[in-house]
């Protein structure tokens, strides 16, 4: 019941309701129908007792009246006894027969009329039915109706009551997916109306953050770029070549370290689609070597050329990456590209990760030795992978760093 929507749980409320309110109503008539039936033979009952020992008696044509009044009967006239007793051999049915040695009454329908035939040694009457209608069953139908409605009305109105909280639902969903101009529209000032402001408010101040943080990250690049050219500049006319060649290194870091921040900016933006297109692996490899600034000589390729769909310049940045990674750190300063049944491994001679995986893919986060890097790189490379619905993964064997990209099956099945 915890996982059950509300609208689920008000589908399941109100049909329970209605099936209560149905089988009651369905076991009220039953009950009236049986009901109906006993009242009508101890009715009969009476009135057959009633004739036949009252006609012992030879009563007036004033008490016979008196006894039509009280009993709710009518005698028929002499013309139409004929025609009744035709249609009752035609069509009748014999609802009520009684009597004792005094005489005998039977009572027969026709049309949902009842006649009542009275036989009495000298007397012969045939009586019509003519008591007050009972209204219970047209009431119990017209009451059972009249619930009905007003639950389905009921339902109806708490339907249209939470139609909004599900327009509010795909507002939210749609700025969750990356629409930074989703605007949550709210007509009443009721819960709901309440939540969808909360959220419109929300969602308008964290545009302006992002905003925010969007145009000082520029400006904090691009005033960087001019002093960092203006050094390494200044830099290359020192005639010291081992001083140098520390600057030249420290404005490489930097610009490095810009040209990352860029792309981490582009990368984990919500807005941000790969730009997918149909690609051999090799075509993904060759573009990794092109960016990876390091001798072909340290990366052992062994590869199965496979195609895929995926955005070659971030996939290839995120090769890059590891490989990057595994030549700084590996022992060897050499790193193999293989393939197998995952994907693609990145293998390089080392001792084994001090932290789990996911300490190294956060944000400036790397071991306190690698002072070479600034933890930005594995960072980057899940947050490609994530975006290209793939995962990263890592284990250690025989002395062996070995990085995977491998499908995120969570992502594609969850």
């Amino acid at each position: 019941m915890k996982n059950i929507s509300v609208t689920a749980f008000i589908h399941i409320l109100f049909s329970v309701a209605i099936a209560i309110l149905l089988a009651t109503f369905l076991l009220f008539l039953s009950w009236d129908k049986d009901r109906q039936k006993i009242e009508e033979f101890k009715r009969y009952q009476l009135i057959s007792i009633t004739f036949l020992s009252n006609l012992r008696l030879n009563p007036s044509q004033e008490e016979l009246e008196k006894l039509y009044e009280k009993l709710h009967v009518k005698p028929v006239s002499k013309a139409e006894v004929k025609l009744i007793k035709d249609e009752i051999k035609k069509g009748g049915k014999t609802i009520f027969t009684g009597g004792s040695s005094a005489g005998r009454v039977q009572v027969f329908s026709i049309n949902d009329t009842h006649y009542i035939y009275v036989q009495r040694m000298s007397y012969n009457l045939m009586l019509r039915d003519d008591r007050p209608a009972d209204y219970k069953f047209e009431i119990a139908m017209t009451t059972g109706v009249f619930l009905i409605l007003l639950l389905l009305l009921l339902y109806l109105a708490v339907l249209k009551k939470l139609y909004p909280l599900k327009k509010l639902h795909k507002e939210i969903q749609r700025f969750a997916q990356g629409d930074m101009n989703t605007c949550i529209t709210y007509e009443h000032d009721d819960e709901i109306g309440k939540i969808a402001k909360s959220f419109d408010d929300a969602i308008r101040h964290i545009n302006e953050l992002s905003a925010s943080k969007n145009l000082f990250m520029r400006n904090m690049m691009h005033e960087l770029k001019t002093p960092i050219t203006k050094g390494r500049i200044v830099a290359e006319m020192l005639d010291d070549e081992s001083t140098k060649k520390i600057l030249v290194r420290a404005f490489e870091r930097m610009n490095e370290l810009i040209s990352e921040l860029a792309e981490i900016e582009r990368v984990t933006t919500q807005s941000f689609e790969p730009n997918m297109e149909y690609v051999t692996l090799e075509e993904v490899l060759q573009k990794s070597q092109e960016m990876l600034m390091a001798e072909k000589s340290c990366v052992k390729i062994e590869i199965e050329n496979k195609a895929l769909t995926t955005d070659i310049k971030f996939m290839a940045l995120a090769i890059k990456n590891l490989l990057d990674n595994g030549i700084k750190y590996g022992k060897d300063k050499c790193v193999t590209l293989r393939t197998n049944d995952s994907f693609i491994e990145v293998v390089s001679e080392g001792d084994a990760l001090e932290h789990p995986l996911n300490y190294y893919t956060e944000p400036f986060s790397q071991a306190e030795k690698r002072s070479s890097g600034f933890g930005l790189g594995l960072y980057i490379v899940h947050s490609i992978l994530q975006k290209h619905g793939y995962k990263l993964g890592y284990r250690y064997e025989e002395g062996k760093n070995i990085f995977m990209i491998e499908p995120d099956m969570r992502r594609r099945f969850g």
